[in-house]
Formats: C-alpha cells, structure tokens, sequence
C-alpha cells in the first residue's frame, strides 16, 4: 500500500491506495502503521485534490475508486453510508432498515465504526436516534467540525 499524507483543517491525515484504489484514510497521520510506501501515485493525488475541494466546501460528492476491506455486511452498510446525501444525516435504525436488517443497529454501529475510509465514505453523518452526536474514530469534534462544515456549504 501507498500513502500520502494530506494537511488538512482538521489536522494531517493519511490516504492509502493499493492496485490504483483508495483502500484507507488515517484521519491522523500518525497513526499510519509502520513501513508504508510513500510513492505519490496519481489517485493518491487525486484523492487529495478531491479531499482538499471537500474541505473547501466546492465538493458534495467523491468521484474515486474505493476499495474497503471488510466483511459482506460491513460492506453493505458503507455503501449505505454513501447513499446519505452531503448536508444531511441518519440515524443508525434508518441505516440499519435501508440494509434490510431493522434489528441490527448495533452491528451498523460497529461496522460504522470499522469503516476505513472514512469521510469518503461519510461515516460522520450517522446520528443517535435523537439526532446527538454518537462516537466517531476521529473524536466527536472532529465528527462535529465535519457536519457543521457540511452545513455550512449544503
């Protein structure tokens, strides 16, 4: 895998690809693993430019090759993470019905919580039930700069 780290509003972060997808975004560089390449392939500039256009408030929408590494249902529910709409937010039972599977609001928590691309695969617009701010690798600041930043230009 190659990274690439990005300066960002929030902080240094890192984005990963591997066989010309974007496979990882560290929301903090330092916690990229030892050992990584740090080759500037194109998508990885790509992904920048397009990272660096979000924080800008000029891009709603990701247009990159995206290749998480999970299981079928952490998969179906970071597909559904990319259906909510820039601006907007869902409720972890709403992601959990859109699946198919009502009952499992936990386990959308957890694999909300596994996304490894996050941001891209907007993992920060799922709320608690009563809309309050619910964990977030990056820490609920973080999560809360990301929403109100996406308020901010929707």
């Amino acid at each position: 895998m190659n990274i690439l780290l990005v300066n960002t509003p929030l902080g240094e972060m890192a984005l990963g690809e591997d066989g010309g997808k974007i496979t990882r975004l560290y929301l903090r560089a330092q916690d990229v693993p030892a050992g990584m390449g740090q080759e500037p392939t194109p998508i990885l500039q790509e992904a920048a430019r397009q990272l660096g256009e979000y924080f800008d408030g000029t891009r709603k929408v990701f247009d990159l090759p995206l290749q998480p590494r999970g299981t079928a249902f952490q998969q179906s529910v970071w597909r559904a993470l990319c259906d909510i709409p820039y601006g907007q937010t869902r409720s972890y039972a709403h992601l959990a019905e859109q699946i198919g599977r009502p009952k499992a609001c936990r386990a959308v928590g957890m694999a909300n919580h596994k996304n490894p691309i996050p941001i891209l695969i907007p993992c920060h617009r799922v709320v608690g039930a009563d809309g309050s701010l619910t964990g977030y690798a990056g820490g609920l600041v973080m999560k809360k700069a990301l929403l109100d930043l996406e308020s901010k230009y929707k």
